[in-house]
């Protein structure tokens, strides 16, 4: 069998690499180990850069050492655009003096991919404050954290670093393939360019009180080539609008469903059939729409006003995402919809971005160009090459029409607001030709 290929790997240290500590022993040696293995191995301790090696070159794993704040491994946590291992040694007092800062931690934990622990009394100890799962990488023997009794047993530094090597080549393992269908992609080219708003909602859902006729005039008048109607638990809507814009030669409808799942948020199911009900399992939600021949795709991932997978939860699943919304107008935080761009691209998963529309007004306000297509396997290596666009849409106005369609209406799946119009705005799109 050939070599694996070497790895570029960032090890990171909370403290100066001159400082005699037991944490940067521990870096020392373990560096050396996968140096002398042929990786790529980058050194960065206290009162060092963090930020500019992190992303003046791609790494495969940043593996950080203590990263409590304020360190320089919680910065290189902050900047890391990788997959990234934590390690953590003998944290007591750091567990306690950042209780405190829990929010802030947790935010930086949340980008950690691997958690490790080099005993069992400190995984014991994190779980209880920040609960994940801790794998144990026994260290050498005679190596002691600060204040621990020295490892035991009969292990050198080569089994330390055939350890960590494998939790790395583990987390490489479940990056998507970018290399997807060139030949499918090449055909794709000849055809024409669309945009197409990928999360929105009709009078079927819930929240909304939009009609499907509103929203295909709308769609229509405001130049998308292709919409998918998400609404809430729910595809009338959905086929409804299939059914009416199979006449049409300029506009298509992807039947999908944003499915709010048991614990674990919401996943929508694009090119559906029928409905998914609601309270399944993440995994059972999957399975459906699997059955069905959709995609899925994860729709504000980050959003903690939403209801959304947790990381853990996201990590998951993260072999089964089709596609991750990395832009999604209705995030009140920027920083949301950075983490879901900073997650897309560490694994490798197809970006995508869509309005979640409420009101037609607020349409078309993020799209994807993309060439046209028949089905979900064109569809999926079409967004490969999308280029995300976004018009500047004033959250609080939109928000608003939302408020006064639907506050003090009674719940039920078909709602009306008086005399409904198409939101005007924007250029129609002449019908392309060779459409398919």
């Amino acid at each position: 069998m050939p070599s694996p290929e070497p790895l570029t790997i960032a090890q990171v240290s909370p403290h100066r690499r001159s400082t005699r500590k037991p944490v940067n022993e521990f870096v020392g040696r373990l560096s050396e180990e996968l140096s002398r293995r042929g990786h790529q191995v980058v050194r960065i301790g206290s009162a060092e850069p963090v930020k500019r090696p992190l992303i003046a070159r791609p790494f495969d794993i940043v593996h950080v050492h203590e990263p409590f704040a304020p360190s320089v491994s919680a910065a290189a946590l902050r900047h890391s655009l990788s997959l990234n291992v934590a390690t953590f040694h003998a944290p007591q007092e750091r567990v306690l003096s950042t209780s405190v800062a829990r929010p802030l931690v947790e935010i930086f934990f949340g980008r950690i991919d691997a958690r490790t622990v080099t005993s069992e009394a400190t995984g014991i100890l994190l779980e209880k404050y920040f609960p994940a799962t801790y794998e144990l990488v026994e260290p050498a023997t005679g190596w002691a954290a600060g204040g621990a009794a020295p490892a035991g047993g009969d292990r050198d530094w080569a089994d330390v670093a055939d350890s960590f090597e494998a939790v790395y080549r583990r987390l490489l393992a479940r990056r998507h393939d970018p290399t997807g269908n060139p030949e499918l992609r090449a055909t794709l080219a000849k055809r024409p360019l669309i945009e197409v708003d990928l999360h929105m909602h009709t009078d079927h859902s819930g929240d909304c009180a939009t009609p499907v006729e509103v929203l295909l005039q709308t769609a229509r008048d405001r130049g998308l080539g292709a919409i998918a109607i998400t609404d809430h638990n729910e595809v009338s809507g959905a086929l409804e609008a299939a059914e009416v814009a199979a006449g049409m030669d300029d506009l298509k409808v992807i039947v999908a469903e944003e499915v709010k799942t048991a614990e674990q948020g919401e996943v929508i199911g694009l090119f559906l059939k029928e409905k998914i009900p609601k309270g399944l399992t993440m995994a059972e939600t999957i399975a459906a729409i699997r059955e069905q021949g959709g995609l899925v795709y994860v729709p504000h991932p980050f959003d903690r006003f939403h209801s959304v997978p947790d990381y853990e939860h996201l990590l998951d699943i993260v072999e089964e995402v089709d596609l991750l919304e990395v832009f999604n107008p209705r995030v009140a935080l920027t920083a949301f919809n950075e983490e879901a761009v900073r997650f897309a691209g560490k694994y490798r998963i197809i970006p995508a971005a869509g309005s979640d529309s409420h009101v037609a007004q607020g349409l078309g306000s993020v799209r994807q160009r993309i060439h046209d297509f028949d089905g979900p396997a064109e569809f999926l290596e079409a967004m490969r090459d999308a280029d995300i666009t976004r018009k500047h849409k004033n959250l609080v106005y939109v928000q608003t029409l939302k408020f006064l369609q639907t506050t003090g209406r009674p719940k039920a799946p078909k709602r009306r607001v008086s005399n409904p119009k198409p939101a005007r705005g924007g250029r129609p799109r002449r019908p392309a030709t060779g459409r398919r």
